[in-house]
C-alpha cells in the first residue's frame, strides 16, 4: 500500500513561521475531521477546513511509493541549486500516513520536512518541522513542536488554552469567512494585548498562488 496524494506542486509558503520561503507542498488525501465531501460537512469536526484533500485526482496526485514519492518531489525543486529541497506536508491530515521509512528516505535525499499537522495523531520521528493547527472539540496528542498556528477566532478553543504548551512560537491566523476583515482586526488586538502571540495571515491568497 502506498502514499495516498492528493496534490504536489512548488510554491511560496503563505502563512505562519517560514511565510515567503519557496517549498514544495505535498497535500496527502484524507482527514480524520471531516471526510472532505460537502455533504458531510454537518458531521465535520472542522466546520471550517477550505481545502480540497479528497481523492487523489490533484496535480501530480497519486498512490506513490516512497521511492516514487521522493522521485516527484525532487523533480520539482529548482535544479543545480545547493539548498534542501523544502517539503511542507500537508493535507488533509498528513500524520495519517507519513510514517519513519518515508522521513529516512526524504532525509537521505537531503530534503528538509515540515509538517502541519491538527494534532490529533502521532507524528514519526525525526521531522525537521512541527506546525500544530488545533481544531474546535478535537483533542491534541502533539503538544510540543515549533509551531502552533491557532485560527481564530473559534468558540471552542482560546489561545490561552494552548500557551503551557512546549511551542518555540505561536501564531494568531484570521479565520477565512464572510467575516474575515473583523476577524483580522480581532487577531491583531488579541497580539497586541497578549505578545507571546504572533499575527499570521494566509498571504498566498493576498498575491493570488496556491
Amino acid at each position: 500500500m502506498g502514499y495516498k496524494i492528493k496534490e504536489i506542486y512548488y510554491t511560496i509558503q503563505g502563512e505562519g513561521y517560514h511565510t515567503g520561503r519557496p517549498a514544495i507542498f505535498c497535500r496527502f488525501s484524507g482527514c480524520n475531521l471531516w471526510s472532505g465531501l460537502e455533504k458531510d460537512r454537518d458531521k465535520a469536526i472542522c466546520k471550517f477546513c477550505d481545502t480540497d484533500f479528497w481523492g487523489m485526482d490533484g496535480k501530480n496526485g497519486g498512490n506513490f511509493s516512497k521511492e516514487e514519492l521522493t522521485d516527484m518531489i525532487l523533480s520539482l525543486w529548482p535544479k543545480d541549486i545547493n539548498l534542501p529541497v523544502f517539503l511542507v506536508c500537508t493535507g488533509g491530515e498528513p500524520g495519517l500516513q507519513m510514517d519513519e521509512p518515508l522521513v529516512t528516505y526524504l532525509h537521505k535525499k537531503k530534503v528538509e520536512i515540515a509538517i502541519e499537522t491538527n494534532g490529533t495523531v502521532k507524528l514519526p520521528t525525526g521531522l525537521d518541522w512541527v506546525c500544530v493547527s488545533p481544531k474546535a472539540d478535537a483533542d491534541i496528542l502533539v503538544t510540543k513542536g515549533n509551531e502552533l498556528k491557532l485560527v481564530y477566532p473559534q468558540s471552542e478553543n482560546q489561545p490561552g488554552d494552548f500557551e503551557h504548551l512546549s511551542f518555540d512560537y505561536f501564531f494568531l491566523q484570521p479565520l477565512d469567512d464572510e467575516n474575515q476583515m473583523e476577524n483580522i482586526k480581532a487577531c491583531v488586538t488579541y497580539c497586541m494585548q497578549n505578545p507571546r502571540w504572533n499575527l499570521s495571515l494566509q498571504t498566498h491568497k493576498f498575491i493570488g498562488i496556491d
